[in-house]
């Protein structure tokens, strides 16, 4: 499935994203390593190649537990969102992580991607609630929740591993509910 809004078009992460993945990531390594997940010490999973993280999160998405999705900015690779953690049964909530090229940012098509996305969750996927988790110090990343008008629920101390550490986090989650008319909508109403 592809969703689009403007210039943005969000779509499934797929192999042959290789090559344009992993120049955006390399190109944009010191702006995002700071806020990038890293396995902690002695966890037993080990880092895998792009093709190896396509085919885990595909399979993934099979069972209903991840949905990766590429961000193209006017047909062009610019990042990716992310739904994982996906609980069903009385939950029906996933958290959704995100990461764009540098060269992207500022231009409201991360906001639009996540939601996109968000939308698709509490439609077809049937979700109730979607979490966010930011690090207090990654003023990007707070300034999409600002913009899409998600707010802030809570507070994790240690939260995540990422940058090789265990840091805080805070925790951002919209319901369908707040949303009768989607996410998209919101964020529309408000440009």
């Amino acid at each position: 499935m592809t969703l689009r809004s403007g210039d943005v078009t969000v779509r499934p992460l797929r192999a042959r994203d290789q090559r344009a993945w992993r120049e955006a990531r390399q190109r944009n390594a010191a702006w995002l390593v700071p806020w990038d997940a890293t396995v902690p010490p002695n966890a037993g999973v080990r880092p895998s190649t792009f093709r190896g993280l396509v085919r885990r999160m595909r399979r993934q998405a099979r069972q209903g537990t991840t949905y990766p999705f590429a961000v193209e900015v006017d047909g062009r690779f610019a990042g990716q969102v992310t739904v994982t953690n996906i609980a069903r049964g009385s939950a029906q909530f996933g958290s959704v992580g995100y990461w764009i090229d540098r060269q992207y940012a500022g231009r409201g098509a991360i906001p639009r991607a996540v939601a996109l996305v968000v939308d698709h969750c509490f439609t077809a996927a049937g979700l109730h609630r979607v979490e966010i988790a930011i690090r207090p110090e990654n003023s990007n990343s707070l300034r999409v929740v600002e913009k899409l008008g998600i707010h802030e629920v809570g507070y994790a101390p240690r939260y995540l591993h990422i940058d090789g550490e265990w840091r805080d986090h805070r925790i951002y989650a919209v319901t369908r509910e707040e949303v009768p008319h989607g996410l998209l909508a919101r964020l529309e109403s408000h440009e």
